[in-house]
């Protein structure tokens, strides 16, 4: 399966899910945003960083309506509301999540883990096996 995290500066959110679900090898995996910034938040890099996932080579990516729609199987998105697009004839998830922009450590460390175990809840789902909530 491919499958798509789209957020809107595509600098924290979708960069985290797409670095987890990066760690199973059954699914090519990209992210984007709507409106995409120009570098990662330095505390998604640092709470990434203390799991022993390197961030820092990364850069936002702005989403290609057309062209990410005909690659992905699944589109997520997480927490953009009307921002980001809903691309037609794929399977949607919307993930209500709280952007970690300006958020003191620990509030995007709880983020972070939330986005962890929604990652392994669909990796689970689309894999068929049994997720972290199970």
């Amino acid at each position: 399966m491919r499958i798509l995290f789209l957020c809107i500066g595509n600098a924290g959110r979708s960069q985290i899910a797409q670095a987890f679900l990066e760690r199973n090898d059954e699914h090519e995996v990209r992210s984007a945003g709507s409106h995409a910034e120009s570098v990662l938040h330095p505390q998604v890099v640092e709470v990434m960083c203390e799991l022993g996932i390197d961030l820092t080579g990364r850069r936002p990516r702005q989403l290609e309506p057309e062209a990410d729609a005909s690659w992905a199987d699944v589109v997520v998105t997480m927490g953009c509301g009307d921002v980001c697009p809903r691309l037609p004839g794929r399977e949607h998830h919307d993930w209500p999540l709280a952007d970690p922009i300006g958020q003191p450590l620990e509030r995007v460390r709880e983020i972070r883990d939330e986005i962890a175990c929604r990652v392994d809840e669909l990796a689970a789902r689309l894999d068929g096996r049994q997720s972290c909530s199970a």
